[in-house]
């Protein structure tokens, strides 16, 4: 973790799929069966995470991954199913092991979300173990 700076940036890409539209982000949600077909929200936040994550993978030691903690991100434009859609993401603060990105995706007619995402990094084995104490109570 000792090499993780601000400056950061990574890039992924993605094509939209009908999977990662509205109407089909839950069957248990009434509200989205007839919504339009487009990019939902919750899955253009989910890409910038997973592109957040991979920018991240290098510089993490065996047994470390990241959570997200909080999001702050506006989603601006529709983008429809065979769109290619990138995610852009830059390291701009690291406070021990919190780590703060801006973000910002795009599809062929520009931009279509920005903001900001924090990360937090954990002890795998650690993280777990909490997860099953939680679990007993449930």
């Amino acid at each position: 973790m000792s090499t993780l700076k601000p400056g950061l940036r990574h890039t992924e890409t993605m094509r939209v799929d009908s999977r990662h539209t509205v109407p089909h982000v839950d069957d248990s949600w009434p509200g989205f069966r007839d919504m339009p077909e487009i990019l939902a929200t919750a899955m253009m936040i989910g890409f910038i995470e997973q592109t957040c994550i991979e920018a991240l993978r290098p510089y993490l030691a065996d047994g470390q991954q990241t959570v997200g903690t909080k999001v702050d991100i506006t989603h601006s434009a529709a983008s429809l199913v065979g769109a290619e859609i990138s995610a852009d993401v830059q390291l701009i603060e690291v406070d021990g092991r919190r780590l703060v990105f801006s973000v910002s995706a795009h599809d062929p007619h520009g931009s279509i979300g920005a903001g900001r995402h924090e990360r937090f990094i954990i002890e795998s084995d650690k993280f777990m173990a909490r997860l099953a104490e939680k679990s007993t109570s449930i």
